[in-house]
């Protein structure tokens, strides 16, 4: 049975590089999306300081994203290609740093208490799947050494899920 181990977090890319092994663990030998989904989420959630929610959504039609597993408040279960931050890192097919979701135009806000988002589009194929989604309630939580670790992480899960 898989156990996470607690990382240290003063040294981002030693956090990841760590976080990465414990997911590389948890997820050897399963390939269920959902299962994977859950898993992640879950890791990344108990893992990473300061977060409100950790979660994935998945792209279920050419224009729309629908929620999948996370830890967190509930959350909007349909966002559409090209609104907030979800939904503008599919059309573009690229992460999305945002240190303040108040000021980026067309934010949807599922918990008011989000100040600061990344996504990570989830590619496979020359395809985008759908993304990881993590919010903070603290403005500017997120940095290019966060948005670096979680795209790692997003090609583990992918790699383990299809």
């Amino acid at each position: 049975m898989f156990q996470a181990a607690k990382i240290d977090h003063s040294d981002k890319i030693a956090f990841y590089r760590e976080l990465s092994q414990q997911l590389q663990g948890l997820l050897q030998g399963e390939s269920d999306v959902i299962a994977n989904a859950a898993n992640t989420s879950a890791l990344m959630f108990e893992a990473m300081p300061d977060l409100n929610w950790a979660g994935f959504y998945f792209l279920k039609s050419p224009d729309e994203l629908v929620l999948g597993p996370f830890q967190g408040r509930t959350a909007c279960v349909r966002i559409a290609v090209g609104r907030g931050v979800c939904g503008t890192a599919v059309e573009k097919g690229v992460s999305i740093l945002v240190e303040d979701v108040h000021e980026f135009p067309g934010h949807i806000a599922c918990d008011a208490a989000s100040r600061s988002e990344l996504v990570v589009p989830l590619h496979h194929e020359g395809k985008i799947l759908g993304v990881i989604d993590l919010d903070s309630p603290t403005a500017s939580r997120f940095d290019t050494d966060d948005q670096a670790g979680v795209e790692v992480l997003a090609r583990i899960f992918v790699q383990a899920s299809y």
